[in-house]
């Protein structure tokens, strides 16, 4: 099964009326994924797994326009953290990098879903692939992850 498909199926289990969006072109990155489907980039869900000192895994989902400030991550979980690599990526989530859905991991690691999310009505998460998004509240992420709310962003685009 492919990755958008086992999202998808999820999905109909829990939230059916959530649909993700294919696309023929390269999401993977913040910019691609909002010209895709014209929209401001901050609206972009961001998933960014970090491997915190103690060997333990934290997956943080902020808007696409911000950058983590890792000295406030580190006071979140801990510990200090470095950015997962790409098969590290793989291995937690089950997700390739510049696809990582924020739900149906691989492995289950603590989720925190930044503030910067709640200036949209809607934002877009990836869903498994590097050319798929799946519009969401920050209100269903919050409740389809579990996740737990934290401030660790800063903004870079105006």
């Amino acid at each position: 099964m492919r990755d958008i498909d086992r999202v998808q199926a999820w999905l109909q289990q829990r939230k059916p009326h959530l649909k993700v969006i294919e696309f023929q072109q390269d999401t993977s990155t913040s910019a691609l994924a909002a010209a895709a489907l014209g929209i401001e980039v901050g609206q972009i869900a961001k998933s960014m797994l970090f491997k915190a000192k103690t060997g333990e895994y934290h997956l943080v989902v902020s808007a696409g326009d911000v950058r983590l400030d890792t000295k406030a991550l580190r006071d979140l979980v801990g510990s200090r953290v470095r950015m997962a690599n790409s098969e590290e990526v793989l291995e937690i989530t089950g997700f390739p990098v510049g696809g990582v859905c924020p739900f149906d991991l691989k492995v289950d690691v603590p989720i925190y879903l930044d503030e910067s999310l709640k200036r949209y009505e809607v934002v877009y998460a990836a869903a498994g692939t590097s050319n798929s998004a799946l519009p969401i509240t920050y209100a269903e992420l919050m409740e389809i992850t579990d996740g737990k709310p934290c401030d660790v962003s800063i903004l870079t685009e105006p």
